[in-house]
């Protein structure tokens, strides 16, 4: 316990410590995320928040988890710094996906073939139990790869991927440190006091975004302790097992991966690059419902625990039966959310400039083309 407390508590000070100089420095070397007809934002916001995050979580996991008890872990912080620097080129640079994707895959590579994290059974989803190599790889791949752009894609809200991510990294935390999982216990209270630090600076209306150095970085440390979490929690001798663990595990991470698998899938069937930009997302139709970015954020996040609490609540029933009904809920409560919002209508939610009047999209774009007020070296 003193070892999570220390975790979290230095996470949690850096980044509280940093965000500000990080804030700083990008408002004099204009480092900032540029509003666009498909941006939400209307002024020029720093968008390297996660530098703060990424310093308190690396250095609190240097303190507080002792390689030689987990050596793992070596090759977890090696895939961090690979997704670090991947996310920050893309902050000050833009890179193009392909390239993301191929960072993605090292980053994976190492967690999977290094660290020992891999999906070796579907414990008896739609009676498949053992996996194949081949196709135990290639699973592993596919849910490293859609948790980490999960938290990528849904960063479109102040507050949003982080107090979701808060949420998945508690819950994960929780379990493990009951459970005896003692280093991943530390690894999600660190992450979530960096998240909490962040968070101060982050809701609306944002003073700095994560950017994808943040949430590419908040996706893998999900993805390695959402794929960890349903691999301890299926054993029948854990000290608290879980029947239906992979429907629990998606449960924790729902609102993220339901959006971007159906984004993707959209995407996908319009012969589309799953990885280009749109305004798509279940925030964006939140959004143009007219909520502010606090009300979106609220209701995801709420959204999210309904469902970790009724997977915990159900999670006796038989895994595949339990998923069904969670999509299904989720199918349903989307269709509902897409078919009765007017998409011809896009709302200002920041208010420092409108408090929520309804204005067309051209409209939204002129004022943020004239807030923003840029100098021809600033193009």
């Amino acid at each position: 316990m003193d070892k999570i407390l220390l975790g979290t508590a230095i996470a949690f000070i850096i980044a509280f410590a940093a965000i500000p100089v990080i804030i700083q420095v990008s408002d004099a070397k204009k480092l900032f995320d540029i509003p666009d007809e498909r941006k939400v934002h209307l002024s020029p916001i720093p968008s390297l928040g996660g530098l703060g995050i990424f310093a308190g979580f690396i250095m609190a996991c240097l303190f507080t988890i002792g390689i030689d008890t987990a050596p793992e872990f070596q090759f977890f912080f090696a895939a961090s710094l690979v997704i670090f620097f991947l996310g920050l080129k893309d902050d000050i640079l833009v890179i193009s996906p392909l390239k993301k994707f191929i960072g993605q895959l090292i980053a994976a590579f190492l967690i999977i073939f290094k660290g020992g994290i891999m999906i070796k059974s579907m414990h008896g989803l739609m009676g498949v139990h053992e996996l194949p190599e081949v196709l135990s790889i290639t699973m592993t791949y596919f849910t490293v790869i859609v948790v980490i752009n999960s938290f990528n894609l849904i960063d479109g809200v102040d507050g949003l991927a982080g107090s979701l991510s808060l949420m998945s990294c508690l819950a994960f935390g929780i379990y493990f440190y009951y459970t005896g999982h003692l280093p991943y216990a530390v690894m999600a209270f660190a992450m979530s006091g960096s998240l909490l630090g962040f968070l101060i600076f982050n809701h609306s209306p944002a003073r700095i975004f994560m950017g994808d150095t943040g949430s590419l970085m908040v996706g893998l440390v999900n993805a390695i302790l959402a794929i960890h979490f349903i691999n301890v929690a299926i054993d029948p001798e854990s000290s608290f097992p879980i029947h239906s663990s992979p429907a629990m595990g998606i449960a924790i991470l729902m609102v993220p991966l339901f959006d971007t698998l159906r984004v993707f899938s959209l995407r996908i069937l319009n012969r589309r690059s799953p990885f280009s930009p749109d305004r798509n997302h279940v925030h964006h139709l939140l959004l143009d419902r007219g909520f502010s970015h606090s009300a979106v954020t609220y209701i995801c996040v709420g959204v999210n625990l309904f469902f970790i609490i009724f997977a915990f609540v159900f999670r006796g029933w038989d895994t595949f039966v339990l998923l069904l009904t969670m999509f299904g809920i989720a199918c349903v409560a989307f269709a509902y959310l897409y078919f009765t919002t007017t998409k011809s209508r896009v709302y200002v939610v920041d208010k420092r400039l409108d408090d929520g009047t309804p204005i067309n999209s051209a409209s939204v774009f002129s004022l943020r083309k004239k807030s923003i007020n840029l100098s021809p070296d600033d193009n």
